[in-house]
């Protein structure tokens, strides 16, 4: 009886989104408030009964009832609560349903959280969103319906794929989607704007929060998918440049430059045009994501699904929604006239440049990761395009961009001089090339990419610290030491977003440059040396885990006379999938990590066994949590949050004749 309600609750939730879409939006063209005000409780209500639809699933899941056809195929009796409960999004069905919640819920805030806009404004953003919804409501009601009952439940469950079983990638979807679905916000007010023709500094700043969120939330998601192919698939690595990570990381390159965009318009009422375009291709970006993770036309080990057919109607939700508002986005770009007036030099063509440097970037990732498949429909050839192509494609963008991220946060809006950026600055630029000449004099190889990373890294950290050291303006150290506290929030955030961007340039570069490897088939007793560190095999076992038997190793690891510690690296197999993992063992540090994996059994009795000294790893994830970080700062600043923008009151609309 619950499942049933749960699956009305998603019905009538279908229901009032269609109504939510409607009629504020014919409310807002005839000036009807009673119309328009229809949008909040509508967004409530969407809201609670996606929510409670959601949670019935979740307890199906958590009590293993074997009666829903999603939870038999992605669940079983011995699996772990923790990996019960993520099991519901860690399928097509259940991710879409989700997504769902997401959605609604960001809806139900801009309805909660949106009275300082006007109430037209508000009124159509809500319409917007809520036409979003109607789409996947649809798609998920008449193709991924997750409520789909078994005429004879089976009496236990296929289980979840192992590699979802961890608690990495448990929470890594969720806080993807949060990226995704949050950037639908800036997507509903970008065609919002475009349909009452009026693009202010206010809009730029009531859109700021919401894709500031996305962005936020997107790197956390990033970050945790990277940290979970680090440890888990055993490969030793951060990025792959697989089709779903390019899924993730071209809204963020998109969200970033619209971020820079929208403070263009908020202090300039410049680029208003362009900043409207960011906004559609960001979730544009987002919806093409879900394509590629649901379709199956790109092999990945991240995909959730293989049925082209649904992935199609994905594509054409995207189609829908990308053309219909680019359409409009072309009768109304006209416009978009830009009010303000700027020099070469000056902080607004800095972020130009920035957005520049983001947008083809992004482009880059958007042709390898396509290509293959553009290949293979117009050409009838199979096609593979890997690392180097990213690598060579992708990094001059990056490299110019940390070039140009400090002098650019510097100079100032309107008129700028290069003296100003380049006082501040000259002494960070001199350290940076300082310890990139020192990490090329003791590197062992001949690779740049080292010594640039540290150079590029010490130099943006370096220019958000004088960023921050030139707004605490003039007077003794203590003084400006004090007024840099009491700055706002947001140039904190700023700060520390800079920040980690550099100290994950830095982790990056010094990964790849510096890297030891040793791969090698040890006997139990074997003894070898890699880099500073000596490796012992003590002993290979087997052992029976909560749902799967595991080949567990013990390497002991010495440094000199003295042990590091003990490492436990495992090769699982999954009964029930049939399916196996490995799980790296890894000593992490804070210049470097010790990562160890056991692979299969020899002939001659031996295992093979690969051993990575990976320095400056952490660093990596460390950089993106400080991102993430200063998202999280901005957004607390009072300036930033939704609604702070207006300055009084909205004003009323007029009644309906």
């Amino acid at each position: 009886m619950l499942v049933e309600l749960g699956h009305f609750a998603l019905i009538l939730a279908f229901g009032v989104a269609i109504v939510q879409m409607i009629v504020p939006l014919v409310g807002a063209h005839r000036g009807n408030i009673g119309w328009m005000s229809l949008a909040e409780p509508a967004a409530t209500v969407q809201f609670l009964l996606t929510a409670f639809s959601f949670a019935v699933l979740t307890w199906a899941f958590v009590t293993s009832d074997f009666s829903l056809q999603l939870v038999y195929t992605n669940s079983h009796t011995d699996k772990p609560m923790i990996y019960k409960i993520t099991g519901v999004w860690g399928n097509h069905e259940g991710s879409m349903l989700l997504w769902m919640v997401i959605l609604t819920l960001f809806g139900a805030c801009a309805a909660w959280f949106g009275g300082g806009l006007p109430a037209r404004l508000r009124a159509r953003v809500l319409a917007v969103q809520s036409s979003i919804a109607v789409a996947f409501f649809a798609f998920v009601i008449f193709t991924s319906n997750p409520f789909v009952r078994l005429e004879v439940p089976p009496l236990n469950g296929r289980d979840l794929n192992p590699l979802l079983q961890d608690p990495g990638l448990a929470f890594h979807p969720p806080f993807l989607y949060l990226g995704y679905v949050g950037l639908s916000m800036a997507f509903s007010f970008a065609v919002a704007a475009l349909i009452e023709g009026r693009v202010d500094a206010a809009w730029g700043r009531w859109v700021r929060p919401w894709t500031l969120a996305a962005w936020m939330f997107l790197t956390v998601g990033i970050a945790l998918g990277s940290w979970w192919a680090y440890y888990e698939l055993g490969w030793g690595g951060f990025w792959f440049w697989d089709p779903v990570e390019n899924a993730s990381f071209m809204p963020w390159l998109i969200a970033a430059a619209l971020l820079h965009s929208a403070i263009v318009v908020e202090k300039r009422e410049a680029l208003k045009s362009w900043t409207i375009l960011l906004a559609i291709l960001a979730f544009g970006f987002s919806l093409l994501g879900a394509f590629i993770v649901r379709s199956g036309v790109l092999t990945s080990v991240h995909a959730f699904a293989n049925d082209p057919e649904r992935g199609m109607l994905i594509l054409i939700i995207l189609a829908i929604f990308l053309g219909g508002s680019l359409t409009l986005f072309a009768f109304r770009a006209g416009a978009m006239e830009a009010k303000g007036v700027f020099s070469t030099v000056s902080r607004e063509s800095a972020l130009i440049l920035n957005n520049i440097l983001l947008s083809v970037s992004c482009f880059v990732v958007f042709i390898g990761t396509i290509w293959p498949l553009v290949a293979e429909i117009f050409f009838d050839r199979t096609l593979s395009v890997g690392p180097p192509f990213f690598d060579a494609a992708f990094t001059p963008f990056m490299v110019g961009l940390a070039i140009v991220l400090p002098i650019g946060s510097i100079i100032a809006w309107k008129r700028g001089t290069f003296e100003r950026a380049t006082k501040a600055t000259v002494g960070w630029l001199v350290l940076a090339l300082a310890l990139g000449a020192l990490a090329y004099a003791m590197q062992t190889g001949n690779s740049a990419l080292g010594p640039v990373g540290v150079a590029l890294g010490v130099w943006v950290v370096g220019g958000a610290i004088a960023d921050l050291w030139l707004r605490s303006g003039r007077g003794g150290f203590a003084d400006r030491l004090r007024r840099i506290t009491r700055l706002p929030r947001a140039d904190w955030g700023k700060a520390t977003a800079h920040i980690g961007m550099g100290v994950t340039i830095f982790g990056i570069a010094a990964m790849l440059a510096w890297e030891q490897e040793d791969i090698r088939v040890a006997q139990i007793g074997d003894q070898w040396t890699v880099g500073q560190f000596d490796f012992r095999l003590d002993d290979v076992r087997n052992e029976q885990g909560p749902n799967y038997i595991t080949t567990l190793a013990d390497i002991s690891v010495w440094r000199g006379d003295r042990q590091v510690g003990d490492l436990h690296p495992e090769k699982r197999f999954y009964p029930v999938a049939n399916m196996p993992t490995t799980e790296a063992a890894i000593i992490n540090g804070v210049l470097r990590d010790i990562y160890v994996v056991i692979g299969d059994p020899q002939e001659n009795g031996g295992w093979a066994a690969r051993v990575y000294i990976k320095p400056f790893a952490n660093w990596i994830w460390g950089g993106a949590i400080l991102m993430a970080l200063g998202g999280c700062f901005s957004l607390t600043d009072r300036r930033l949050r939704v609604g702070a923008a207006a300055s009084k009151k909205a004003p009323k609309a007029v009644p309906a004749e």
